[in-house]
């Protein structure tokens, strides 16, 4: 089984690069009052004590640490080693680079591949993780709404925002296996992402289509390449997410907040979305923007937004970008450059 070629220096391809860049320097320039804003809050970090960095890091490494799980439950065979240098690596590379989800994809495919994963099993690693991580943030909004039903609000110690995180996780989970073991909800929710579509197609005129069964079909194609470890999966999922939304939970008991934790998670599901927005790296601009207007309409200031966005980006951004160039060197000084140990399965792909 192969994966198809990417070229990501194809003139198709550096067109669609020259453009998102554009789009992504205008989105800049627009964002800038607000980029400029965040930045004069710099100055109030030192007032925040060392041992929430530390903890926020703490958390983070460990949601990085459910994602090398994740990558082990799809591939057995694959080392920690691989499973953390590949995926901190392919996650720099997707955050340097606008529009670098398929840069980082590549990234991750070739040193899977190098470390002598075959080219069928990298490729559904691939597929595998990206769907597991994707259901687990679309179930967020459930785990908001059981949030809001409880009415919990993040208190002056950390322990029951943690605690709040336990009622996160098992919804996580609960959406995760609802997907996998039932077929209706994922039919009914295609036929109104298809209805959608065709509404949109219509006031567009384009011919823009999705079929309602496509969930299902990603779906099982998720459960093959897991097979019988599919809860694992999803377990290493919903943690991953977890984790880090405890980090800027615990920016904001940092910074004196007091918002709900309902409302907060909403704040950072649209974090996590806007992230996804290929035109700047990892979404800046858009997602500081983004969370600190949300988390201001959670009832926090304005001031105490801004540095916990800014925290929380530092801690969730900037240094795994660093931890990943780190993770290519000592992945290079153990396998050697990429382009003379490729895994003799991975020759077509690649």
């Amino acid at each position: 089984m192969g994966t198809p070629r990417v070229d990501l220096f194809s003139g198709p391809a550096l067109v669609r690069r020259a453009v998102i860049m554009f789009v992504g320097m205008l989105s800049l320039y627009y964002f800038a009052p607000n980029i400029l804003e965040l930045f004069n809050s710099a100055p109030e970090l030192v007032k925040i004590n060392r041992r929430w960095f530390l903890l926020m890091i703490l958390f983070e490494t460990v949601s990085f640490g459910f994602l090398w799980w994740l990558t082990r439950i799809v591939l057995p065979n694959v080392s920690w080693f691989v499973a953390a240098t590949s995926q901190l690596a392919s996650n720099a590379a997707s955050r340097v680079v606008p529009g670098g989800a398929a840069v980082g994809g590549a990234v991750l495919y070739r040193m899977l591949s190098v470390s002598g994963t075959s080219s069928g099993q990298a490729g559904a690693a691939l597929a595998a993780t990206s769907g597991l991580s994707t259901t687990a943030l679309a179930a967020f909004p459930a785990a908001g709404f059981a949030l809001a039903l409880a009415g919990a609000p993040i208190p002056e110690s950390l322990v029951p925002a943690v605690l709040a995180g336990g009622v996160l996780f098992p919804v996580l989970v609960g959406v995760g296996v609802i997907s996998v073991r039932t077929t209706r909800p994922l039919v009914r929710l295609g036929l109104l992402v298809s209805k959608a579509t065709h509404w949109a197609a219509r006031v567009f005129r384009t011919d823009w289509h999705v079929d309602p069964r496509t969930l299902v079909k990603e779906r099982d194609r998720m459960v093959d390449a897991v097979g019988d470890r599919w809860l694992l999966a999803i377990v290493a999922a919903a943690l991953n997410w977890v984790f880090d939304y405890l980090v800027l939970v615990t920016a904001l008991v940092a910074v004196g907040a007091d918002p709900r934790l309902s409302l907060v998670l909403l704040a950072y599901t649209g974090g996590a979305l806007l992230t996804m927005i290929p035109v700047t790296p990892g979404g800046f601009g858009f997602v500081e923007t983004g969370m600190t207007y949300l988390l201001v309409l959670s009832g926090i200031t304005k001031g105490d937004a801004l540095l916990a966005t800014l925290a929380y980006r530092i801690v969730s951004l900037w240094l795994p970008i660093l931890a990943g160039a780190v993770a290519w060197l000592l992945f290079h000084r153990k396998y050697g450059a990429m382009d003379h140990h490729v895994h003799p399965a991975a020759d077509q792909a690649v």
